[in-house]
């Protein structure tokens, strides 16, 4: 958590020119482009991977119930299985004597076509392949090598619905995707339909027939059957080869057999029975087209078309990637998240029995506090006071980094005691800090904003673990005083459950990366021989706290010393403050990066806290919104029950961990009752602020300095 710099405003213009050259002076805008596309992208391969597999219709074919046929011409009915409804007047036609049109329905399946084209080939033999679009898009290759072996393409709908009971865009839809996957997977369109559930022409009910006119209208010819080999019931391969050879005489047939579907395996092992059956009666089999004497219904696909198509198998196979992806780093997530929870609670606990203990002899020395102060004149007066009121022996050293609001001459004019005032020009709050520790007289230094209120034993409190000579620097515990509303109750929980249960955790694993700059304490020499207060990057108490740990000091968490600051009342300013702490923090990271192959407290800041750092401030927030992404598609398409019971799952452990956390610092439970609103927007933004910050990073941008807006709030309150 850092404190707000201070500094000029920058030039108008938005680079500055450095030792290495010309550096961005904000952060790109473009990247947000880019995240909105690669969401958008991912959002319609899910929405169209949702529809493709959770639309699909896996009821047998004959599993449709009939309906009233009053608005069926009788030529349709007492005509032959192939249609065409576009004509003025509706036509049919059969099969010539001695042929059979052998056609296979729900494919291509992996596991089943591959067989049935294996003996097709052995028996220079012909079909037509019924295809449904989901199947195609997931196994171009058999689609290639049912064309390519001479067979038949015929279309069997996207996501095998009933065209009957479907509305007019839904039939549309289903049509012209089926239609794209073929021209994506083999470079060619075929204009021959067989509906989903329909059968003979006698069967044909007024929806169906509905559907067929729509279908004609739209290029399509219609094949229904004549003869079905029942084998999707999976009867016996007696049975199929049986059902499937029962016609009586040398008339054509429309043969319905399924390669997908199910199991397949009767199918596979009843076809050679069939064929040898059909041709020892004299029948020669061939493709519908040839059966009833109709051009090739098949035709080269268009560019666009086949363009079109790859796209639509592209999105389809990647949104069936990314949902196995997803599925797996949702669990991920999931456990690392629990593991987090059980782990800091067990960190937290123990945490408690080891404070138990106390640090040592009583530290009564005296402290210099020094308060860097950039137009703070809102709250400087009640920061001053408390600091005065303290139970321990302090001076306060107020750095004036050149305000322009009479901040300075404010102090001045109380005439504290104890209290001094240093001017300077205006250079930004490390250069303040180390003046402030130039002119500081104790050993011991406590570090507070100007716009943070201490409570009298805070102090006394946070320089009692340097009794411990192995302690170079002290973090206390800061809370929200602004905490009335929404978004005030929302950071309330935050630094109560979060940043005081991981400083809690960080302690006991002796890796704290950051001591607050609103309630810090420090040994001088440590301070100075680290090189003091640096101004490489943004969260100067982040950078600060590394150093002091590389150098081998323990850096330790006293939560009983509580300071109250004011938080941000607004998005806009919280934003503001987040962006800068978040990309401050991804400085000190990288500038530390170093610890990780150092041993001593080195190592263990790198191993342990940068880690930690990484893995749940900054790849777990970058994956948050896919995360939320996936969960609304499981809200569409999955089972919504599952999902909201996941979710409550997740939302209890968190009520748990506030529970406790709020327990530990003996806070009222009543904002808890705001942390399923924090889950559905704070934490929102607060992933958002972390993209962003990365994205700053990568591109190497600079942030300008911010200063926070004040509100006047501050005051000792009476208690939590």
């Amino acid at each position: 958590m850092s404190s707000a710099r201070r500094r000029r405003a920058p030039a108008p213009d938005h680079t500055r020119r450095g030792r290495r050259g010309v550096v961005r002076q904000g952060p790109l805008r473009t990247h947000w482009l880019l995240l909105t596309a690669l969401l958008l992208t991912l959002i319609g391969a899910l929405v169209l991977q949702g529809y493709a597999q959770h639309s699909f219709d896996d009821r047998p074919d004959q599993a449709a119930a009939p309906a009233a046929a009053d608005a069926v011409p009788a030529a349709i009915h007492e005509g032959g299985p192939v249609i065409d409804a576009a004509a003025p007047q509706p036509r049919s036609a059969a099969p010539n004597p001695g042929t059979i049109a052998l056609t296979f329905d729900d494919g291509p399946d992996p596991t089943w076509t591959p067989k049935i084209l294996d003996a097709l080939h052995r028996a220079g033999v012909h079909a037509t392949f019924f295809v449904v679009g989901t199947q195609a898009a997931a196994h171009p290759d058999l689609i290639r090598r049912i064309v390519a072996e001479g067979h038949q393409i015929g279309i069997h709908t996207f996501t095998h619905t009933d065209l009957g009971a479907a509305p007019s865009w839904r039939r549309t839809l289903e049509l012209r995707e089926a239609q794209l996957t073929v021209a994506g997977a083999a470079g060619v369109t075929s204009s021959l339909l067989r509906p989903p559930y329909s059968s003979t022409p006698e069967a044909v009910d007024d929806p169906g027939w509905s559907a067929i006119q729509q279908a004609g209208r739209e290029g399509y010819l219609t094949v229904l059957t004549t003869q079905d080999s029942e084998d999707w019931q999976r009867p016996g391969v007696p049975s199929i080869i049986k059902s499937a050879t029962a016609g009586t005489g040398h008339q054509g047939q429309v043969l319905l057999m399924h390669d997908a579907g199910g199991d397949r395996s009767q199918t596979v092992a009843a076809l050679d029975g069939v064929l040898s059956t059909l041709k020892s009666r004299g029948f020669r089999f061939t493709t519908v087209s040839d059966a009833v004497g109709l051009p090739d219904p098949v035709r080269p696909a268009g560019a666009g078309d086949h363009w079109l198509g790859l796209a639509l198998i592209w999105l389809l196979t990647g949104g069936n990637r990314a949902i196995t992806a997803l599925g797996w780093l949702l669990w991920a997530a999931g456990a690392v998240s629990v593991l987090r929870a059980v782990v800091v609670l067990y960190a937290a606990r123990r945490h408690v029995r080891l404070r138990r203990r106390g640090w040592g002899p009583p530290v009564t020395e005296p402290v210099s506090v020094i308060v860097p102060a950039y137009n703070e004149i809102a709250g400087i007066e009640p920061a001053v006071r408390s600091l005065l009121a303290s139970d321990h022996p302090v001076e306060v050293i107020v750095v004036d980094d050149g305000s322009t609001d009479g901040t300075a001459d404010l102090v001045e004019s109380l005439n504290l005691p104890y209290v001094r005032v240093i001017r300077q020009e205006n250079a930004g709050k490390p250069a303040a800090l180390n003046t402030g520790i130039a002119a500081a007289r104790a050993e011991l230094l406590v570090m507070v904003d100007g716009d943070t209120v201490f409570e009298p034993d805070a102090v006394r409190m946070l320089v009692q673990p340097f009794a411990d000579p192995t302690v170079g620097a002290v973090s206390g515990n800061a809370k929200v005083v602004n905490r009335g509303g929404l978004l005030g109750r929302w950071q309330h929980i935050e630094y109560v459950v979060g940043f005081n249960l991981d400083r809690r955790l960080f302690d006991l694993a002796e890796c704290m990366p950051t001591v607050p700059g609103a309630v810090g304490a420090f040994r001088r020499s440590a301070l100075l021989a680290v090189g003091g207060v640096g101004e490489e990057t943004l969260a100067e108490d982040t950078d600060l706290t590394m150093a002091m740990c590389r150098a081998g000091w323990r850096v330790v968490y006293e939560e009983r010393a509580k300071a109250w600051t004011e938080a941000p009342a607004s998005l806009s300013a919280l934003w503001r403050q987040r962006y800068r702490w978040c990309y401050g923090t991804l400085q000190a990271m990288w500038k530390h990066r170093g610890a990780l192959t150092q041993g001593g407290q080195a190592g263990k800041l790198g191993r342990r806290g940068l880690l930690y750092l990484l893995m749940f401030q900054v790849l777990l927030p970058l994956l948050a919104p896919v995360v939320d992404v996936f969960a609304l598609y499981g809200l569409a398409f999955l089972d919504p029950v599952r999902i909201i019971g996941l979710w409550a799952a997740f939302l209890l452990v968190q009520m748990l961990m506030g529970a406790y956390a709020f327990r530990l610092d003996k806070e009222k439970l009543g904002p808890l009752w705001s942390l399923p609103l924090q889950q559905f927007v704070y934490r929102q933004l607060m992933y958002l602020v972390v993209i962003q910050s990365v994205f700053t990073a990568l591109a190497g941008s600079r942030l300008r300095w911010q200063r926070m807006q004040r509100y006047g709030t501050l005051q000792v309150p009476a208690g939590g």
